[in-house]
């Protein structure tokens, strides 16, 4: 995937609030080394350093576009510009977080229990995710790839949601944790502008699908799945869209 920083950004302070709730339910103590794992533009990554400016915070990301966003954005965090399917610090972190990041990585039931390995121990692992995946948002892009010309280019993309629910999370964690605390929000998002769904998806999920297209085949299924969308989250009498977003959220302390 091509990461457009602008895009994903035009809805900034909807996608802000999930990854503050979860760097506010993060314990108070001292971490010297941290991790933010999909640190995107680095707007979040700002805020972690700002919380704890006497540790060393590397910002992970695996988009080239993102990483020179966050650059400007956070310039006294360690950037690393790696695959996070392949991410081998040579050593352990005090807290790793991630915010709206692995649910694009497969095989939770490895991941999750992978990534508890390189938290220190009595350290933290703080990670959220979208769990929207069954919402008309997402749903439609995937009857929008099977019905069109482009089904054979994109049919593919077309899978499982990939997160799981909550006890899944827990049963993978808590062997290997002292304190741990999983939980969902749904945020009720009110949005403004033309079909601002289509808009918020553009700048993620959809976006998966519009790399694989090009020109007038690429216009016409953003177009196609821009018209199923807009039926599905109709203006209100104000003229805002209702967007019910569920994410999926989880604080787990290593065992010392």
């Amino acid at each position: 995937m091509v990461w457009d920083p602008q895009q994903y950004l035009k809805f900034s302070g909807h996608r802000l609030r999930p990854a503050v709730d979860l760097l506010m339910r993060i314990p108070d103590f001292a971490p010297r080394t941290i991790a933010d794992l999909g640190a995107g533009a680095g707007n979040v990554t700002k805020l972690i350093r700002e919380r704890w400016p006497d540790a060393r915070v590397t910002g992970v990301e695996g988009s080239a576009e993102m990483v020179a966003a966050g650059r400007k954005a956070a310039p006294d965090v360690e950037w690393s510009h790696e695959d996070l399917g392949h991410w081998s610090p040579a050593g352990r972190f005090d807290l790793i977080y991630s915010n709206a990041a692995l649910h694009w990585l497969p095989d939770h039931a490895a991941l999750f229990p992978s990534l508890m390995e390189k938290v220190a121990r009595g350290g933290i692992l703080a990670v959220q995710m979208p769990r929207n995946f069954t919402a008309p948002s997402h749903v439609l892009i995937g009857e929008t790839a099977l019905d069109g010309p482009w089904r054979s280019k994109v049919e593919h993309l077309v899978t499982p949601p990939p997160v799981e629910g909550p006890a899944f999370y827990h049963d993978l964690l808590a062997p290997m944790s002292a304190n741990i605390d999983i939980w969902e929000t749904e945020y009720l998002q009110v949005l403004e502008g033309e079909n601002p769904v289509k808009e918020w998806t553009k700048g993620t999920w959809l976006t998966r699908y519009l790399d694989v297209l090009q020109g007038e085949e690429k216009i016409a299924f953003e177009a196609a799945y821009g018209m199923r969308v807009a039926k599905a989250y109709p203006k209100n009498a104000a003229g805002q869209t209702l967007f019910p977003f569920r994410r999926l959220f989880m604080v787990a302390q290593r065992k010392g």
